[in-house]
């Protein structure tokens, strides 16, 4: 998307209608995405209702324990899924959520429904939110947090962020932006998606939560998930800022120039000199430079496109 179409986005009257009213609690949905939650999707509703949260939105990816029938003691709305995995929950919820916002919460208890509040003061002016899990990091083993930081390192660099907790269960999305999002994965790479499109519009931010011991059977499996993740953002890096995408590809060619350098170096200090392979290592040195030049004026853009978008929002939002 040019960054005129995101300005034009951002014009839009149902947007600027969001942005020049109040948010309250009745214009968000809470998205709980479940399957095999008995143990703990009792205690995320609970916890949502003595908030004030009372639009909750239940996406069943077609549960074969009780989750279902501990929902139903509450008033709640209960719809299956379409389509595979935690994508199909969310597309479906985009379909049936009827707020101007809507927040997605993980159904095992590890996120603390008070500190959505913590969206509410910036939920008018970004397309998300990310809840980025600050304190009770223990409940994430080392494993998990080494792959975590992996990820978010990977994904700043390719999209210009400074994102610190993109793979995050608790974030919250402008209803009308979100209807708008093409989600093809199908695991836990979700988050991923949603986030690079966040960042590709320009409005993406995060503020800091807590996070919980899962009650429950865990469904992540850190390597298999860890490395489709990572795929993932390869691949949207590739669709969504191929410039940045392939001139990192090519500013790896650093590595063997200086290799080869250094080799050819060696050998002329010993009395022989390769001029063909020196020729190459000169050759790499130049792609790999041009390369790191051409990412940087690339980022250098993105960044500036962002806080034309910014200053966009924020003039909109005084009208």
């Amino acid at each position: 998307m040019s960054l005129g179409d995101r300005l034009a986005y951002l014009s839009d009257k149902k947007v600027k209608s969001y942005l020049d009213v109040a948010v309250e609690k009745e214009d968000i949905t809470v998205v709980i995405p479940t399957l095999n939650e008995e143990l703990a999707i009792g205690h995320v509703i609970d916890d949502l209702i003595k908030e004030g949260y009372y639009n909750i939105l239940l996406i069943d990816g077609y549960s074969v324990d009780s989750t279902i029938d501990v929902a139903r003691n509450y008033d709640v709305t209960i719809v299956n899924q379409h389509g595979k995995g935690k994508t199909g929950a969310i597309q479906t919820a985009i379909e049936h959520v009827r707020t101007p916002y809507m927040v997605i919460i993980d159904g095992d208890y590890t996120y603390d429904s008070k500190d959505i509040k913590r969206f509410l003061p910036h939920i008018q002016h970004y397309n998300q939110i990310i809840g980025a899990r600050k304190s009770g990091r223990t409940n994430i083993s080392r494993f998990n947090r080494l792959g975590n930081w992996i990820i978010n390192k990977t994904f700043n660099l390719l999209f210009g962020t400074k994102i610190t907790d993109v793979c995050s269960g608790l974030y919250c999305l402008q209803t009308e932006w979100a209807k708008g999002l093409v989600l093809e994965s199908q695991g836990f790479d979700v988050e991923v998606e949603v986030a690079v499109q966040a960042a590709d519009s320009g409005s993406l931010t995060e503020v800091p939560i807590s996070y919980g011991k899962r009650l429950g059977q865990k469904k992540l499996r850190p390597l298999r998930d860890g490395f489709t993740i990572l795929a993932t953002i390869l691949k949207l890096a590739r669709i969504y800022n191929s410039v940045i995408f392939y001139s990192l590809i090519a500013a790896w060619m650093i590595i063997p120039s200086v290799g080869i350098l250094a080799w050819v170096a060696l050998e002329w200090f010993y009395g022989t000199w390769h001029s063909g392979i020196a020729l190459v290592g000169i050759l790499l040195t130049i792609i790999a430079t041009e390369a790191i030049m051409l990412y940087t004026m690339v980022s250098q853009q993105k960044q500036l496109e962002q806080r034309i978008i910014r200053k966009f929002m924020k003039k909109n939002n005084r009208l």
